[in-house]
């Protein structure tokens, strides 16, 4: 003979009970991590320090350097800025603007009225970087102008344009 063994089914009291208890350690369990994690504490140090910037420098020409083309009255002609980096890190020029008016050279000190005009690039620039503690020629291809009312004094002259360099890191 056989004998069969019936599953011991739970009271309704008993498992009503069992659920509680379940849930009530589900929610102590869950609170406590949370409060272990809300309530716990650090100790650290650290520090920062923000550097100055220095100011990037702008030559019209130093020795070496070379004009590629040559104003005339009516015409245009390149620009050259070397610019000069001092900083420990790499700039971007993002953009040249004229700060100015043109000036002759010293050997050409008649040239009073030298109708000399310059015409910055659109900024933002095309990605021009300048590498740390180093110098870059830009050459600025027709960005001076000269009209037809300029002086004959100005014959043969060098034209100094005070510019400004926006430069970002």
């Amino acid at each position: 003979m056989t004998t069969l063994r019936l599953p011991r089914i739970l009271s309704p009291g008993r498992l009503a009970r069992t659920a509680a208890a379940t849930v009530v350690l589900c929610i102590l369990g869950g609170a406590g991590s949370a409060y272990a994690y809300w309530a716990s504490t650090g100790i650290g140090a650290g520090s920062a320090a923000n550097g100055t910037m220095q100011t990037v420098t702008v030559d019209a020409l130093v020795p070496g350097d070379t004009l590629q083309t040559s104003l005339v009255p009516g015409g245009t002609a390149d620009v050259i800025v070397r610019a000069t980096n001092p900083n420990p890190q790499a700039v971007t020029i993002y953009g040249i603007t004229s700060s100015g008016a043109a000036t002759a050279d010293g050997a050409h000190s008649g040239c009073t009225t030298t109708g000399v005009t310059f015409t910055p690039p659109p900024a933002p620039m095309a990605s021009l970087t300048i590498q740390a503690n180093s110098s870059i020629l830009v050459t600025l291809q027709g960005a001076a102008s000269m009209g037809t009312g300029s002086m004959s004094a100005c014959q043969g002259a060098q034209f100094s344009i005070p510019v400004t360099l926006e430069v970002r890191k």
